[in-house]
């Protein structure tokens, strides 16, 4: 087993540095081929290029993959390659990883990749409630229709937008655990997380200051499409910054590096501006929770200075715009301040809940819900309230499973955060994902979805580094 172990590091020290070999080759590339335009030869090019490096050790195409998850949904980041639907890096890249971990990785793991838990409390009622909306696509209204909103024409098409394409987001997370369960020090993982965080962030501000708009209105109601030519929602980018910074901040606070430290908190105050820039309600409240959390959990005089620093330099930034914001709506009624999702979506739904309560109507069932069709309601293909659809769309048992694997997930960061075999960094992750977790229940009121989506990434890579982790042993640590 000794010998084994040594020939597999070896290997892995090997596949390292045949990544950084061939990502500096098509590097010296990049300027010809953007000349010549062609970005999806370069795309395609550069995700072989790493297979051979992930061919050797999969812990290289997990750590290619949480570089470049968090900014997947934007559409700088090619989601169709050669015309072809579902051809994109990332893809590549998780089906060549999940290729190397069968053939090598599944030898070193110390439990299954999909845990029970899992399976059976939340990706079996996904499953059946992709099943059971199969047999409604031809009752969904034509002004969805279109490339940009909802394409497909078949029930095979539909599993594969609704259910296939969501669950790339949870083999990432489950495969970076497996990764980090066959590391010595898997606390590493902790900085292609932040630098994933750099790249959307500065993808993110870099937009705003080209579009050069002020900061009323960016905060303004109207403009809650800003980002819509990034191809993500303010809402869903303020949320993905949201978690983000959740596991980083409480990382920060348990590391004894000091270059590590300041790393982190650097990447918090760009993290932190990124948020405050979506003007986002829910995670600019998500992050109050977090931050509240926060100073509860780690209460000292080193927090309450920071958590006095950082309210002081939301003012700074823009405290009239955050203010406008924060208090859309007051004084107009519950409605107003909701932005009309009352009165435009949770009421006129309400009655759907009782044509299926026990299992649902299928996934997204609010696309053939009687009052969309009957154009009685808000043209979205969201509730804008996370519990609302799960119920609409898997019934109150779908609902309950769900919610069930929840409450294992928070039991599984609680231990892990109190584990004393783990790295003071990653009890400090877990600890920063079980405040991520929180503010997730409490977003989730007016958006997002308990199935997995690209804005809670960070959250899930978390769920899988619990995985990967919890099982290990100080043994198990010295033998990988």
């Amino acid at each position: 087993m000794a010998a084994t172990s040594l020939h597999y590091e070896s290997t892995a020290n090997h596949s390292w540095i045949a990544a950084a070999v061939g990502m500096l080759a098509l590097a010296l590339g990049c300027g010809y081929a953007l000349a010549l335009g062609e970005l999806a030869g370069l795309y395609v090019a550069l995700s072989f290029a790493c297979v051979v490096a992930i061919m050797l050790d999969f812990r290289a195409g997990v750590a290619l993959m949480l570089l470049m998850l968090p900014s997947a949904a934007s559409t700088l980041f090619p989601h169709r390659l050669m015309g072809i639907t579902g051809l994109n890096p990332l893809n590549l890249l998780f089906l060549a990883t999940l290729g190397s971990y069968i053939v090598h990785g599944r030898l070193h793991a110390a439990a299954p990749l999909v845990p029970k838990p899992l399976l059976w409390l939340y990706l079996v009622p996904i499953a059946v409630g992709g099943l059971l909306g199969m047999g409604h696509i031809d009752e969904i209204p034509s002004f969805f229709r279109g490339p940009d909103l909802y394409d497909f024409r078949t029930g095979t098409q539909y599993l594969m937008e609704i259910v296939g394409k969501p669950m790339v987001v949870v083999g990432v997370a489950l495969l970076a655990g497996a990764a980090a369960g066959q590391s010595r020090k898997p606390e590493r993982f902790i900085i292609p997380l932040a630098l994933a965080a750099w790249l959307i962030a500065l993808i993110q501000i870099g937009f705003v200051i080209s579009e050069g708009p002020s900061l009323a209105d960016l905060a303004s109601a109207d403009e809650r499409g800003f980002y819509t030519p990034m191809g993500i929602h303010a809402n869903s980018l303020g949320r993905l910054h949201l978690f983000a910074f959740a596991l980083l901040l409480f990382a920060w606070s348990e590391t004894t590096r000091p270059r590590m430290r300041l790393f982190l908190l650097i990447t918090l105050g760009l993290i932190g501006a990124a948020l405050l820039l979506t003007f986002s309600r829910a995670a600019i409240v998500g992050a109050v929770v977090v931050g509240a959390l926060f100073l509860v959990w780690k209460f000292n005089a080193k927090t309450l200075a920071l958590f006095l620093t950082a309210i002081m330099l939301a003012a700074l930034f823009g405290a009239e715009a955050l203010y406008l914001r924060l208090t859309h709506g007051f004084g107009q009624g519950a409605d107003a301040v909701s932005a009309g999702r009352i009165d435009g979506l949770w009421l006129p739904l309400l009655p759907e809940l009782l044509k299926s309560p026990l299992w649902g109507n299928g996934l997204n069932s609010i696309l053939w819900s009687f009052p969309m069709v009957n154009e009685g309601m808000m043209h979205a293909g969201h509730p804008h309230n996370a519990y609302l659809e799960a119920m609409l769309d898997l019934g109150f048992i779908g609902f309950a499973l769900l919610m069930a694997y929840y409450v294992h997930v928070w039991k599984g960061f609680r231990a892990l955060c109190r584990k004393p075999e783990l790295n003071r960094e990653l009890r400090g992750l877990f600890q920063g994902a079980s405040a991520a977790l929180v503010a997730f229940f409490v977003t989730s009121l007016v958006g997002s979805s308990l199935r997995p989506e690209h804005e809670s990434a960070y959250l899930w890579v978390a769920i899988g580094l619990m995985y990967g982790l919890r099982g290990r042993s100080p043994a198990t640590q010295k033998a990988v």
